[in-house]
């Protein structure tokens, strides 16, 4: 068997890889997905809190999340989908310890031309009457460009989309790769002019079993969806200085939390961590808003974020010696996010030879072998 371009990953950015490249008036070639899951049981994408935000630390950050803002207000057109998306901002907020890195984050954000607001407690009260301000110093407030969208369907329409327009998806497990192709579990060889590895979480895994050093690998994450007996009011994304995250989903709410020191391991089984719902998020959030202090848990999920151990940004581009590998992989817990602007990018480098919409040569490969990270602030 042979392909143009096989990519390593069904979920949302190979299926953006996928689609951008049958977009491509200059491509004529075949594009063939491999997808072990075909069912996206464990999928990041299928299990994802599925927001946007532009309050990041690093500029090319912003300016892939900016792109993908606009392609989801796109969606219908582009894709046939509704993705139902939400803008009500996100909400971050600083005890006294991370006043000065919020203020130094908001920088970068205004001088990227983010619409964000620092706000003082009394502000911050008057804003949103609904929260207890007790120990806090400051809140960061994205006024625009922020908010949610329904993430399994923007990687259907992706997978969909993509399908209709010639390429091909196989039901398989690559069990390693090299510069002339891939070798699957059950189909034997595929070979390839391109490979592209977008295998999410198990991105280091599949380039381990290649000979490849890539530091990405599954952390888990849980969800919790409660409920309350009166809604505070209208609610961004709000992130606690603890960790602690909630927003509204529908008439519900939902919440998690980093996990505590020493009890997140790579790989850990897909189970929900209940115990963090009971011993941190519900006693933060109780304690942040009033009106949380009933809250009932009537549903949660887990799932894996594709955890960069270097330096928690995106890795993509080409092998600095496989010249016919490219990654798109690493985002950290903001890939479905960064998902529409990625894959235009990955598919301009093997259409064009080089970035045209947006330049993501900072976050290649190479700054890990020469042990040059490039540090996001803000990982939620």
């Amino acid at each position: 068997m042979r392909s143009d371009v096989v990519v390593i990953g069904g979920g949302a950015m190979g299926a953006s890889v996928a689609y951008h490249l049958k977009s491509d008036p200059a491509f004529s070639g075949t594009v063939t997905v491999v997808e072990r899951d075909p069912a996206y049981t464990r999928a990041s994408s299928a299990l994802s809190a599925s927001s946007i935000r532009q309050q990041f630390s690093t500029p090319l950050n912003i300016h892939l999340s900016r792109f993908g803002i606009g392609f989801l207000r796109r969606a219908q057109e582009l894709l046939g989908v509704d993705l139902g998306l939400k803008e009500p901002g996100y909400l971050f907020l600083a005890s006294h310890a991370g006043e000065a890195v919020l203020r130094a984050n908001h920088a970068v954000q205004r001088g990227e031309g983010c619409s964000v607001e620092l706000l003082d407690p009394v502000a911050l009260k008057a804003r949103f009457p609904w929260i207890a301000a007790d120990g806090l110093a400051l809140a960061s407030h994205g006024t625009a460009n922020e908010g949610w969208f329904d993430g399994p369907s923007l990687m259907q329409g992706f997978r969909r989309t993509a399908r209709d327009l010639g390429a091909t998806y196989i039901a398989d497990e690559v069990v390693s790769f090299d510069a002339g192709g891939v070798d699957l579990k059950e189909g034997g060889r595929l070979e390839a002019r391109t490979v592209v590895l977008a295998a999410g979480p198990w991105s280091g895994e599949v380039a381990g079993r290649s000979g490849i050093v890539l530091p990405v690998e599954p952390r888990r994450r849980s969800v919790f969806v409660f409920d309350v007996r009166e809604a505070p009011g209208v609610t961004p994304l709000t992130i606690d200085p603890s960790g602690a995250w909630f927003r509204p989903e529908g008439r519900f709410y939902i919440a998690g939390t980093t996990p505590a020191e020493g009890n997140d391991a790579p790989g850990a089984p897909l189970e929900v961590q209940h115990a963090e719902w009971d011993e941190m998020v519900w006693p933060t959030l109780a304690a942040r808003v009033p009106a949380f202090e009933a809250a009932k848990v009537v549903n949660s999920w887990a799932g894996y974020y594709e955890y960069n151990t270097f330096d928690q940004n995106g890795i993509v581009g080409r092998h600095p010696r496989i010249e016919n590998l490219i990654f798109a992989t690493g985002f950290s817990g903001h890939g479905i996010q960064q998902s529409p602007a990625v894959g235009r990018a990955v598919a301009e480098l093997i259409v064009h030879g080089d970035y045209r919409t947006l330049d993501l040569n900072t976050f290649g490969y190479d700054r890990i072998e020469s042990g040059r990270p490039i540090r996001e602030l803000n990982v939620v």
